[in-house]
């Protein structure tokens, strides 16, 4: 099989790098999130040529959790094969996260926030994907039974032990969030990003206060979910479902969804971006990145072509 060698220009070729709040870190304002497009199911050399063009692009960033697939653990997998195949001579480039927090396992300690749940979580997750350590490690959800200090403590000594350079914080509610930051930045592991949904259908990271806590405490902040699961899109704007869609499949958009209401408000924002010569994603990408505190979004991708269009966004 023929060596990768990445793209010389891959940093001067106009992606656009933020400081993610007020740490060292510059993330890529498009990063590469894997939730969806890594799965069984999906052909590795079509997804090693997304991962490839990504990174010859400037993505540095790579999202993946422990249970994204499907199955769980399959997406952490195909970063393992990856990183033999490719990325290994350029892994200090690569700003790599996972987290833990959903059901992974059978029985009580594979799900939630315990101690055990996310220590044990993470060495899996190292050893699917053949690394010694992630850059970013998450809690993947707020656990509303364990002892906050419980999850937050593993989380310090997470990062005291070499597994995780950095902790994040993902879909914590305000309250939640301000112990974590608290706590962690008393021992000395600030927390770097939290990472939520937010785009111009679900403005809650912004209506609740989030966006604005972690700015105002050195946090950066990162999108998931940035084109509402394709609706931000011109898939959906004769108000038709395209087949292979994720509407078509039922599994996260319903058809239901496609109120005359939302058809009009897509319908607009579509024409504002052709206006602007763009596309309704590019538009939906450049409002989140242009909200204060934003340092980066998450893209997934299951084509190349895709991928390249969605890039634009965060180029100069």
């Amino acid at each position: 099989m023929q060596n990768y060698l990445p793209n010389e220009s891959r940093y001067t070729n106009g992606m656009q790098f933020r400081r993610c709040g007020k740490s060292g870190i510059l993330l890529p304002s498009v990063s590469l999130g894997w939730w969806h497009n890594f799965g069984a199911e999906n052909d590795y050399d079509h997804c090693r040529e997304i991962v490839r063009y990504a990174f010859d692009h400037g993505i540095t960033h790579m999202d993946l959790a422990n249970n994204y697939g499907p199955p769980p653990g399959h997406a952490e997998e195909m970063m393992g094969r990856m990183m033999q195949d490719d990325l290994r001579p350029y892994r200090d480039e690569l700003f790599i996260a996972s987290k833990a927090g959903y059901v992974m396992w059978p029985g009580p300690y594979g799900n939630w926030g315990s101690r055990k749940s996310l220590m044990a979580s993470l060495d899996q997750s190292l050893k699917r994907m053949k690394l010694d350590y992630v850059d970013l490690f998450y809690t993947h959800r707020y656990d509303p039974e364990t002892p906050l200090e419980e999850t937050l403590q593993a989380l310090v000594d997470i990062v005291r032990q070499g597994k995780a350079l950095y902790v994040g914080i993902s879909r914590w509610p305000l309250h939640a969030l301000k112990v974590a930051i608290k706590y962690l930045s008393e021992r000395d592991v600030p927390p770097l990003i939290y990472q939520g949904r937010l785009n111009m259908l679900d403005r809650a990271p912004l209506e609740e206060g989030i966006l604005e806590e972690c700015h105002n405490n050195g946090l950066g902040f990162i999108s998931f979910s940035p084109l509402a699961q394709g609706l931000l899109t011109d898939r959906y704007l004769q108000g038709s479902v395209p087949q292979n869609s994720r509407m078509s499949q039922g599994r996260f958009l319903k058809e239901e969804m496609l109120t005359p209401e939302l058809l009009a408000y897509l319908n607009e924002q579509n024409a504002i971006a052709q206006a602007k010569g763009q596309t309704l994603a590019e538009h939906a990408l450049r409002w989140i990145l242009e909200q204060k505190g934003v340092t980066s979004v998450l893209v997934g991708a299951s084509s190349v072509e895709q991928l390249k269009k969605n890039i634009k966004a965060g180029c100069e």
